[in-house]
């Protein structure tokens, strides 16, 4: 079938080509074998195998044999499942065109499957399991090529050999040796990882609790490491230790670590995996997902893979593929099972997995018990019997199979009887949260503080560590062990997984006496671990730990002043780290508690609700934050009267509640009380009067008071820059700020050249995808569009949309308002079909968390307007213009800017839907009022002139109309420039409209 290595007359061996035939399943080893046959000056063309592009397999094979090159094949159970053909075909076609190419074809083999039987005739090679060396020598031994420089470099770069471990991999879990089974799943993840559209290989393994979804995911990640060059496993139960794991990927992919931000961590990784840099194929493992809303926003896009393992069915409506981990086939348990416990016989393993019902968590737990016990398959199956009759015997939830809590109880029972301490290990593991416990707090925490039965444990290594391997021997917990150096904190035992239903059955065991003690144990080795600087972002890994063992060791309802304090840091670093729901959820059940066992007037309730109405107001629920801080504001007024520093504190927040609900005139009435009365107490460069100063100019822009508001702006960031320095992130922002304002006020250049360097600034400081970075870089695109740089402009805003829906979500206020802006730019330079349906989703957002009458709501529903204008539907568009309108005026009075560009906007409407002395009457009016409260050459009073020109010609007041255009060129030309993009479109005698701008 073969021939020798083809020789020059010199002796030499000569350059041969070779075709590479693979299924698309195995391109890396195709690739690798490519690269090596190159290094050795062959000329290799590689070609997937597709037998469905050709009339049958015979064809597809004789298709190979043309090229006129030897026909390599690299064999596996894929190359024969890429089409629907049977055993029977593939033999017949292999012997028809072997036999007729006689000296060919060859093969290598990836696979100790059963294959078609005239595999025989290529004489294959086996390379699975090999190392680099071994597999390069068989495939020259193969081809009969010489083997004497193995390993040969040219010194470009070849891909990595597919048995190689990746460049980073992050804590998979250790393999397990007896890992059965799961053929089918694990081809079918593959397949659906494999065959998912560019940007979207994401799968979720459903199963059960204890079915193997994480042991699947474990084996999947080393069978297919040469696949990656990044695995890396994300612990998912909780949102607080998912962020602190997916933060962890920073330092392993060289991302610089930031400046005092934790979230910038998680943002450059997403952002990092989503270009491919600087590792194109990833892996990332989340296990233990079962709150989809918790992962949602961190999935990562690009052209890696993602794994979830959940029990929550709810993933099937969250853009992944569902792959189903069902219950051991009954082969597969007892090979399992005599893999766990050699001693059985296959009958007895049989008997075991009938009782057990196949269920794998239930099978490692019962046949690791029996590996190490004396009593018989009969006698356990007897007593399972027994034990089924009883209360014990009673299926905890519906996820759970009868006889596995059975089977636990049982390994629990001889625990109980004989290994003291062991059960008092384990009892003391349930008072933390299930899943992962962290040894280490329990490790540093002083004796003196815990049960005296538990303190001689707790100081006595030997006894210590030989409780904790019966706990392991018998399954009732797993170790986990850092993968980190052991100079980083690495290289020990770090935590221990502790099962959901060995958590519940070990719990309800406990009688309220012993509970009590060993919560109260709890609770002060947590509060014991609490960092005490909740603002220092470095500190944010060690709260993400804390965070999930809140409610299980009831801190929530303590009434230890200590516990309650170490709560309170808890919620605000939740707060600061970009945790709202977590933190609203925890503020809402510690709420009634706090306030029945301290009183609704007690400093750490009114601390609490600080805490609690922040959470609401970032998540957009501003009607439930706005009766909150107001009963906290009117209740320390009247106790403490208004210049109280703690009253300031609550009248400021709830202004900043007010604003957010559009009440911007008592808003103002209590800020500037505030900045004024700070600054009195305080003095004028105080930190805190600063802050109230910034928000002065904060409720100013938002009034329609642009000059005023940007010279607040101007003096706390100069006084800023003098007390706290340039590169403070309250400075920064109060950059933005400027940026914004001389924006609002038409200064298009000036603002353009400041938020320039202002976000090169944030970017340095904070990182590029710090929420005040993206604040900054909003900012930007809208002056760069206002400025006249289109195409500049629609990448800044589109980029800070698909970050701010990623990191916050499509519903966040944040993220509504950079949505509406991007919409108003699809309008005019992009898809207005597209604008039309962000527009809609803006306005059902708004609508939603602010109500109708909201000038959000309002501003956006004219917006939308505009859009239907630019698809020809006028009347349509005409009724929302008149509805904003109206909105607007009733909101927000007649001489606000937003109603008078609303009112501009209603005259263009009704220009075109032939309300031609309407028309004219509303833009006569706006344009007075325009300059009266903006100044006359502002670039929203020059495009009333401009808009009142236009509807002047419509009703043939020729004179007039020439009058106000050659009046507003002029001036445009002189404050904008003659090229400017408004310029050039009054110039075309293009009616101007304006676009509403939601406010942060």
């Amino acid at each position: 079938m073969t021939t020798g290595t083809r020789h020059d007359r010199d002796g030499a061996p000569q350059p041969q080509r070779f075709v590479i035939s693979f299924a698309g399943f195995n391109r890396p080893w195709a690739v690798w074998i490519a690269h090596r046959l190159e290094e050795h000056g062959h000329r290799v063309a590689l070609q997937r195998w597709d037998p469905q592009t050709s009339p049958g397999l015979t064809e597809a094979l004789e298709d190979l044999a043309r090229s006129g090159s030897r026909i390599l094949v690299v064999l596996s159970e894929r190359y024969f499942s890429a089409g629907t053909h049977t055993d029977e075909e593939w033999n017949a076609a292999l012997r028809t065109v072997t036999g007729a190419h006689p000296d060919r074809f060859a093969a290598v083999c990836l696979t100790d499957s059963p294959l078609p039987s005239a595999v025989a005739a290529l004489e294959k090679t086996d390379l699975w399991g090999l190392d680099a060396y071994e597999a390069e020598y068989r495939v020259l031994r193969r081809l009969e090529l010489p083997t004497d420089r193995i390993g040969t470099e040219s010194g470009r770069r070849g891909p990595r050999f597919p048995n190689d471990p990746p460049e980073v991999w992050g804590r998979v879990p250790r393999r397990n040796p007896r890992f059965t089974g799961r053929n089918d799943v694990i081809g079918a993840l593959r397949a659906a990882l494999t065959e998912a559209p560019p940007g979207a290989s994401t799968v979720t393994l459903l199963g059960l609790s204890g079915v193997g979804k994480t042991q699947v995911a474990t084996e999947y990640a080393y069978r297919f490491a040469s696949e990656y060059d990044v695995v890396w496993w994300v612990p998912a139960e909780d949102r607080p230790t998912l962020r602190e794991r997916l933060a962890d990927l920073a330092p392993a992919l060289d991302l610089p670590r930031g400046a005092g931000s934790y979230g910038e961590q998680i943002r450059a990784v997403l952002e990092a995996l989503r270009r491919g840099s600087p590792y194109h194929r990833w892996l990332l493992v989340f296990d233990g997902c079962d709150s989809p809303d918790d992962l949602i926003d961190l999935l990562p896009s690009g052209a890696g893979d993602v794994i979830i393992t959940s029990r929550n069915r709810e993933w099937a409506a969250r853009h992944t593929s569902l792959v189903e981990v069902p219950l051991y086939a009954r082969p597969e348990s007892v090979t399992f099972i005599r893999r766990r416990a050699r001693r059985l016989s296959g009958v007895e393993a049989d008997q075991l997995a009938e009782a057990l019902e196949d269920f794998p968590l239930a099978l490692d737990q019962t046949a690791g018990w029996l590996a190490d016990s004396p009593l018989g398959v009969g006698e356990y199956l007897t007593l399972l019997r027994r034990r089924l009759d009883t209360h014990e015997a009673v299926t905890l939830s519906d996820d759970y199979p009868l006889p596995f809590p059975t089977a636990l109880a049982i390994l629990l029972n001889n625990v109980r009887e004989n290994f003291p301490d062991a059960l008092a290990l384990l009892r003391l593991f349930v008072f933390f949260a299930p899943g992962r416990v962290p040894l280490r707090l329990l490790r540093e925490f002083p004796a003196d503080d815990v049960p005296e039965h538990l303190a001689g444990l707790i100081n006595d290594q030997v006894r210590w560590n030989a409780a904790l391997n019966k706990l392991v021997q018998f399954s009732v917990v797993r170790l986990e062990y850092s993968d980190l150096p052991v100079e980083e904190g690495g290289g020990g035992l770090e935590t221990v997984q502790l099962h959901r239903m060995v958590h519940n059955i070990v719990r309800d065991d406990l009688g309220e006496e012993e509970a009590g003690q060993l919560s109260r144990a709890v609770r002060q080795v947590l509060a014991a671990a609490d960092p005490g600087r909740p603002t220092d972002s470095r500190l944010w890994p060690r709260y993400a730990e804390l965070v999930p063992h809140l409610e299980t060791a009831g801190v929530l309802t303590s009434t230890n002043p200590r516990i309650q304090n170490f709560l309170l840091h808890c919620l605000r670093y939740l707060i600061l780290a970009g945790e709202y729901r977590t933190c609203l959820r925890l503020a809402e059940e510690t709420d009634g508690a706090w306030r029945a066992m301290l009183g609704e007037d007690h400093d750490q309730v009114r601390e609490l609700s600080y805490h609690h109405g922040g959470a609401l107001r970032m998540l957009g629920h501003f009607r439930r934050a706005e009766v909150l801080a107001k009963s906290i504001a009117d209740r320390l007024v009247e106790e403490r009267g208004d210049r109280d520093l703690e009253t300031l504190r609550a009248t400021s927040t709830y202004a900043g509640v007010l604003l957010g609900t559009a009440k911007f005139e008592q808003a103002r009435r209590l800020l500037e009380h505030a900045f004024t009365t700070y600054r009195e107490l305080l003095g004028e460069d105080d930190s805190t009067t600063l802050n109230a100063q910034n928000n002065v100019a904060v409720v100013l822009r938002l009034l329609g008071r642009y000059q005023e508001a940007y010279d607040t702006d101007l003096d706390t960031l100069r006084r800023r820059e003098r007390v706290l320095r340039v590169r403070h992130i309250a400075t920064l922002s109060s950059g933005i700020g400027c940026a914004m304002g001389l924006r609002l006020m038409g200064r298009y250049r000036e603002a353009q050249a400041r938020q320039e360097q202002g976000l090169k600034l944030n970017a340095q400081v904070l990182g590029p995808n710090h929420p005040q970075t993206l604040r900054a870089e909003h900012n930007l695109g809208m002056c760069l569009r206002r400025a006249g740089d289109i195409p500049g402009a629609g990448a800044r805003l589109r980029g800070v949309l698909e970050r701010s829906t990623r990191v916050f979500g499509a519903e966040f206020p944040w993220t509504l308002m950079v949505a509406s802006d991007y919409a108003t730019y699809l309008r005019e330079y992009g898809d207005v079909g597209e604008a039309r349906r962000i527009s809609e989703e803006v306005v059902r957002g708004y609508q939603s968390q602010l109500g109708l009458a909201h000038p959000y709501s309002i501003g956006t529903v004219g917006n939308l307007g505009l859009v239907l204008r630019a698809q020809g539907e006028r009347e349509e568009a005409l009724s929302l213009a008149e509805q904003a309108l109206v909105g607007m005026r009733g909101a927000l009075g007649d001489r606000h800017p937003w109603t008078l560009g609303c009112a501009l906007n209603a005259s263009g409407h009704r220009n075109i839907t032939g309300r031609l002395e309407d028309a004219v009457d509303l833009s006569r009016e706006t344009l007075r009022t325009t300059g009266q409260v903006l100044g006359p050459d502002h670039p929203m009073t020059l495009s009333a002139e401009i808009a009142l020109a236009a509807d002047l010609r419509a009703v043939r007041e020729d004179v007039e109309a020439s009058k106000h255009e050659d009046a507003g060129l002029r001036a445009l030309m002189r404050t904008l420039g003659p090229q400017h993009v408004h310029t050039v479109s009054a110039r075309q005698q293009t009616r101007p409209y304006w676009d509403f701008e939601p406010q942060p």
